[in-house]
């Protein structure tokens, strides 16, 4: 059985980014996203490269498996293609970019990945990650050396194993094949989107029929802003319709992001300037901006980041320990501040009969008695009228311990 698709590409720089390191393609069959690193330019520069040159794949195959290899033999040339931009201009060095794509063959899908960008499939009300994080924090996870949750604050989650670019290491290039029904959803993003959102806002979206793929993309993209989008955003989401589906949708090749133009790298007073999206000129190439890093992996490596995640637990654990004792004292202090106040207050009331002057407050909190007796007085309150008999039942209030004997003084004397 075929299937046909309906699709929308869209990327954001977010609100922090001076440039988009991002790329992506809504093409015919073939869709995909690629996050650049390297700097302030590295990364333009690296995403853009692979992008334009792994949509030639773009086009129809017999098979999952010529899909799959015209894929990664597409991607190995354009990482040559990187290799050799690099030689060419040191400055870029250290440059490189995610990739994950999928390949529409009939009614099945392979997907093609390296990096931590991600793909989504929504099928039978359920929403799937089908891609696995190449990074040093997953791969911490997976093996029981820290929580999916501590791996979201970890402050090496950035670092990764698997990349395409400036590495001495040939790239390893997961492929898998699914099953593609009418009415199932794709979605591939950055880590723009999925480090920033929410799981359940993510899927929401993703579940909800009543909106199309371009405007499920403007939602998402919107929920990362809204969630501050530290990083740059790019998302590309796909409609699987059945062959016969009457659309207006007419399938356009499309580039978002970096690979939305031309990369050209110059020379000018003797220096090598890089401009993407010409005419803007990217200077500084010395001032950059890693956000993500590639390392091998080793174990001394993992230890280390092992090292420091320990590290970490023990401070928030100190420093929660630290802000609960200083809770205690404050509160500790609060309540003797407002104790020792209390003690300055004094008022008359009715024990067994006769009055009482207390110091303190008659109010009470639960066990908590903020009063004492300070005098107890040879006046019997029978001796009172009735009214002074009310005031004392309900108590006679003073500002100070003179104010209340000139107040004891008045009653002895109407009670005279």
């Amino acid at each position: 059985m075929s299937v046909k698709t309906q699709s929308f590409a869209a990327s954001d720089i977010g609100r922090v980014r001076k440039t988009n390191q991002d790329s992506g393609y809504a093409g015919y069959n073939f869709f995909f996203v690629a996050d650049g690193m390297g700097g302030h330019a590295g990364g333009d520069i690296a995403s853009a490269i692979i992008a334009q040159g792994v949509a030639r794949a773009d086009k129809d195959y017999e098979d999952t498996d010529q899909a799959a290899a015209s894929v990664t033999e597409a991607l190995l040339e354009a990482n040559q293609k990187l290799a050799s931009t690099v030689a060419e201009h040191p400055e870029l060095k250290g440059m490189g970019t995610t990739f994950s794509g999928v390949v529409f063959t009939g009614d099945l899908v392979t997907v093609t990945h390296i990096g931590d960008s991600r793909v989504y499939m929504v099928s039978e009300g359920k929403v799937s990650q089908v891609t696995k994080d190449h990074t040093f924090v997953q791969r911490l996870v997976d093996t029981g050396r820290i929580t999916a949750e501590e791996a979201l604050t970890h402050p090496r989650r950035s670092v990764l194993m698997r990349v395409l670019g400036d590495v001495e290491i040939a790239p390893e290039i997961d492929t898998e094949t699914f099953k593609a029904a009418p009415g199932d959803r794709w979605m591939l993003c950055s880590d723009g989107l999925c480090g920033v959102v929410p799981d359940e806002i993510i899927n929401g979206i993703l579940l909800n029929k009543s909106v199309d793929a371009e405007e499920a993309t403007a939602l998402l993209i919107y929920e990362a802003i809204e969630h501050g989008a530290p990083d740059n955003i790019t998302v590309v989401v796909v409609d699987v319709l059945s062959a016969a589906a009457q659309t207006d949708f007419a399938a356009q090749p499309t580039f978002v992001g970096s690979a939305e133009n031309e990369v050209v790298i110059t020379t000018r007073r003797g220096s090598r300037l890089v401009e993407i999206f010409n005419p803007r000129l990217i200077r500084d190439l010395l001032v950059r901006q890693p956000t993500e890093e590639f390392a091998v992996e080793t174990e001394e490596l993992l230890e280390r980041i092992m090292k420091e995640t320990r590290s970490k637990v023990r401070w928030r654990k100190v420093r929660g320990l630290a802000i609960i004792a200083t809770l205690i004292a404050l509160a500790g202090y609060l309540g003797y501040s407002a104790y020792a106040y209390t003690q300055t207050r004094f008022f008359i009331a009715e024990s067994d009969g006769y009055v009482v002057i207390y110091q303190g407050i008659r109010e009470s909190f639960g066990p908590f008695v903020f009063s004492r007796e300070y005098q107890r007085t040879d006046l019997v309150v029978d001796q009172l009228n009735t009214y002074q008999q009310q005031l004392v039942e309900r108590s006679i209030s003073g500002d100070s311990l003179e104010d209340i004997n000139n107040k004891l003084q008045t009653l002895r004397e109407v009670g005279n």
